[in-house]
């Protein structure tokens, strides 16, 4: 028995910031001093407040250490782990209570309106560990289902719960198992889409990260459900820290009985195999998934037929994504009208988003359905930093719509959503402040929809291209009046008629500013100028008289020698040479440089 356990995130987030050097330190201080015996390293996964990695907590005491380095190392051992005393300048500040005590976690403002279901093992558990992941209740619902529960009684079970879909459409999870259960054949599969591909999204990829057995065990579950013995895991392959927890959790899952021949002695079979994605946006369409998986160039199908029908290899087949599965251990062993307790009528449970953009707090968090954005925003998050005003939001990634800041009070759920114009999605929530250009914004999505369209139908392949064509041209000052509403119509026209979910949303971001933001596009059209100030080549920088003191740091610093003026006299751009890299305004000490 330990007497103090020190867990490091071991995320991808944190990994980066060189975790893994933290921890190999960590052992060889503690080892150093005679305390390997006493005190117990644990990697975990996302802790979720990744604006603050890496991260390390100590328990008993749950001092919560941010942005640790390898250099803090040895003092946290000296002085905590050896004498006692709680290193004070490394604490996450709003942890703190004196010099030797500290709040929990879950009553700071980033914690304290979070519900974790789908995360609730990340950050607290070894996900290389399958003991311990056993020790937090895992693989006791697969034990449950196969032991007292028909696979009627799951389906039921799942459609009492309301659990929907959480990559992006929001279909009901037993509905989809219903149908496929119903569907006769000699070989059934359930697949797991890990294919995150949302710019800003990590949310599937920190479940897998930090608690991969759940998901194990919910496939698992859900082949029991519709009669199938063989699950396929189709992740990207730029996650490999994912990919590698994965297959050692397959691996341990294999060696205990819990994947494999007769489990539980059930008398059901059940294994699952990973397949790797070569970062494809499109292969997040479930079609187009199975294609790939089949050894394909992954393009959508058209339907009907369903997957529940003819999916994978042409046999029925079920496809949730890693969140979808992260709940239903939860909801097998905790019961429906629990999970119907959290979150709305119609919405259910939590929701994982990845929060980033102009934010303090980026990370991941998970709330209750109905959640309103402001208290995402401004509670969680810690509001929009530097002084900046919030301004939008985007959810839903390239699929998705932005969100006014004067909508901010809206619940967040998949009907309120929609109705405004944007959607759920996966759960990437992009922040956005007054220096967004909404119009640069559309054209960004759409950059990314144009290069990850796989082709197959003219409205996607054409369509785009076209909507990207217009964009440049207003916000590189030459389009008109005309182009807007052409833009608008086009839009319109792509959303149905394309073949697959990526194409059919495509213009949503174009759509939801057109709504929200028609004066930005307008000011491009018409004055020629960009609000924001974000258009490059509508923007120009200019020097204030009142304000220029004539301390030449802006001439000196202007890589392009586009500044003029001697020593004490007012400087001048000369606008034909700037290139408005923004270097001037950065280094004036006076506000003398302006963007206009």
């Amino acid at each position: 028995m330990y007497r103090s356990n020190v867990l490091v995130c071991g995320g991808t987030g944190c990994t980066s910031s060189n975790s893994e050097q933290i921890i190999e330190k960590l052992n060889e201080e503690i080892k150093a001093v005679g305390l390997d015996k006493e005190v117990n390293v644990i990697r975990t996964g996302c802790f979720g407040l990744c604006a603050l990695g890496p991260i390390m907590v100590v328990y008993p005491e749950g001092a919560f250490y941010s942005r640790v380095t390898a250099d803090d190392v040895k003092e946290i051992v000296d002085e905590h782990l050896l004498k006692g005393r709680i290193v004070k300048r490394l604490l996450y500040q709003e942890t703190v209570v004196d010099d030797n005590t500290t709040k929990s976690l879950n009553e700071t403002k980033f914690y304290a309106k979070q519900m974790r279901i789908a995360l609730r093992n990340c950050g607290v558990i070894n996900p290389e560990l399958i003991d311990e992941y056993i020790a937090q209740d895992g693989y006791a619902a697969l034990g449950k289902v196969l032991t007292e529960m028909t696979p009627q009684e799951v389906i039921d079970l799942m459609l009492a719960s309301g659990l929907r879909g959480r990559g992006g459409a929001g279909f009901p999870t037993g509905l989809k198992w219903k149908f496929a259960a119903a569907n006769k054949a000699d070989q059934k599969y359930a697949c797991c889409n890990a294919d995150e591909g949302d710019p800003g999204a990590f949310m599937d990829r920190s479940v897998l990260e930090g608690d991969p057995h759940s998901v194990l065990e919910a496939m698992a579950i859900a082949g029991y459900a519709i009669g199938a013995s063989q699950g396929y895991i189709y992740i990207r392959a730029e996650y490999p820290i994912a990919v590698k927890r994965l297959q050692i959790a397959i691996d341990q899952a294999r060696e205990y009985g819990l994947l494999g021949k007769n489990i539980f002695d059930s008398g059901f079979d059940f294994d699952i195999d990973i397949r790797l994605g070569a970062g494809a946006f499109v292969c997040g369409e479930e079609t187009a998934l199975m294609t790939s998986i089949e050894g394909k160039r992954g393009e959508p199908r058209v339907r009907p037929p369903f997957p529940a029908l003819k999916g994978l290899f042409g046999k029925p087949t079920v496809l949730n994504n890693v969140e979808t599965y992260a709940n239903i251990p939860q909801i097998i062993l905790k019961g429906a009208d629990w999970f119907r307790s959290i979150g709305t009528e119609k919405s259910p449970g939590t929701k994982v988003f990845a929060l980033g953009g102009k934010i303090t707090n980026t990370g991941l968090v998970e709330v209750p359905m109905g959640t309103t954005l402001r208290e995402v925003v401004e509670d969680i998050g810690g509001g929009v930093p530097g002084g900046h005003t919030f301004k939008a939001a985007q959810t839903g990634g390239p699929s998705g719509g932005c969100i006014p800041a004067k909508l901010i009070d809206t619940p967040i759920d998949y009907d309120n959503l929609i109705a405004i114009g944007s959607m759920m999605g996966s759960g990437g929530l992009i922040v956005m402040d007054e220096t967004t250009c909404m119009v640069d914004i559309a054209k960004f999505f759409l950059e990314f929809t144009v290069d990850e369209s796989c082709g197959k139908c003219t409205p996607c392949r054409v369509g785009t291209k076209r909507l990207l064509e217009i964009l440049n041209k207003i916000t590189s000052g030459n389009g008109t009046l005309e182009d807007i509403d052409k833009m608008e119509e086009l839009c319109y026209y792509i959303k149905e008629n394309s073949l697959c979910g990526l194409g059919q949303t495509a213009p949503n971001p174009v759509l939801s500013t057109l709504k929200y933001y028609r004066d930005e596009y307008e000011a491009h059209v018409v004055e020629h100028r960009c609000p924001a100030g974000a258009c490059k080549a509508l923007t120009n920088y200019t020097i204030e008289a009142d304000k220029c003191k004539g301390c030449t740091l802006c001439a000196r610093n202007c890589p392009v020698g586009a500044i003029s003026g001697a020593v004490k006299q007012l400087h001048v751009i000369d606008t034909n040479k700037c290139i408005k890299c923004g270097v001037c305004a950065e280094k004036c000490k006076f506000g003398a440089v302006v963007k206009k």
